[in-house]
């Protein structure tokens, strides 16, 4: 059984939520991962029924109350993000106060800040923007994208430039997302993807390194032919070779070493 990385961490949630559903059966009360398991499990969970988006979330918080949980559990649970397949396609559901009666500033380990903090002090946490582009979403539903999201990758009815978002992500606090409204365009912040470069699962388009030789024209080839909007219909780089093609450019049938074949001679006079 092939499993591609987003099914594998569907699986890795179902484990950990049905852990928690075992412990609670069992008269436990969650701790942080238990708790946020069972949310996002929740949710996925109810798009595979058929819910709709605003249905599985108001399932999600339903799930579990402030006696289900460890103390403090509710005051660092306080928003549950996870991207599930509706019947629409995949859409990123934010499950906001999911675990009502915390504990304020009486949980444990909680940070009472001085009077004279300020967002100043801190700073915002929004990193410098490397490049900025309008994105229009045509779809008729709201799409919303992460962080961490490999924007190249983002949902295919978001209209914007794609080659030059390629391997890079927004430009904004980690954790957090941008919300496009049906037919609306917002100016958005870019930065590159830091780190290793490498992009395994998202829509599947690239799954490697980002730099790789052909990785860039192989990924804008995968998005022309799934009808991503803003790719060029001759993607950049159209000339390298696919990954894995047995033919020539001029359509000849490819021999073990990468060389066309040369017809015989007198096969061609009989044709």
């Amino acid at each position: 059984m092939r499993l591609t990385p987003t099914e594998r961490d569907r699986l890795l949630l179902f484990g950990a939520a049905e852990l928690a559903r075992a412990r609670r059966a069992r008269g436990l009360r969650l701790n942080v991962p238990e708790a946020t398991a069972l949310i996002a499990d929740t949710v996925c969970e109810a798009a595979r029924d058929g819910a709709r988006l605003a249905e599985a979330i108001e399932r999600a918080r339903s799930v579990l109350g402030p006696d289900d949980v460890l103390p403090g559990v509710a005051d660092v649970v306080t928003e549950v993000h996870v991207e599930a397949v509706f019947d629409d396609g995949s859409r990123l559901a934010v499950v906001s106060a999911p675990i009502a009666g915390g504990l304020g500033d009486r949980a444990p380990g909680a940070l009472l800040p001085r009077a004279e903090d300020t967002l100043e002090d801190t700073g915002s946490g929004e990193p410098e923007p490397a490049l900025r582009l309008t994105v229009t979403n045509t779809a008729p539903v709201p799409v919303s994208v992460t962080s961490h999201f490999h924007f190249f990758e983002a949902n295919p009815r978001l209209d914007f430039d794609r080659p030059a978002a390629y391997g890079t992500r927004l430009a904004v606090p980690a954790g957090s997302s941008v919300r496009f409204g049906p037919g609306e365009s917002l100016e958005i912040g870019l930065v590159p993807i830091g780190g290793a470069r490498v992009a395994v699962g998202f829509a599947g388009l690239v799954d490697g390194p980002l730099d790789a030789p052909g990785a860039r024209a192989e990924a804008l080839r995968r998005a022309a032919a799934c009808g991503y909007l803003g790719v060029p219909e001759t993607p950049e780089g159209g000339s390298e070779a696919p990954v894995g093609a047995r033919e020539t450019s001029d359509g000849a049938p490819e021999t073990s070493d990468g060389a066309p074949e040369t017809p015989d001679p007198e096969q061609e006079a009989d044709r």
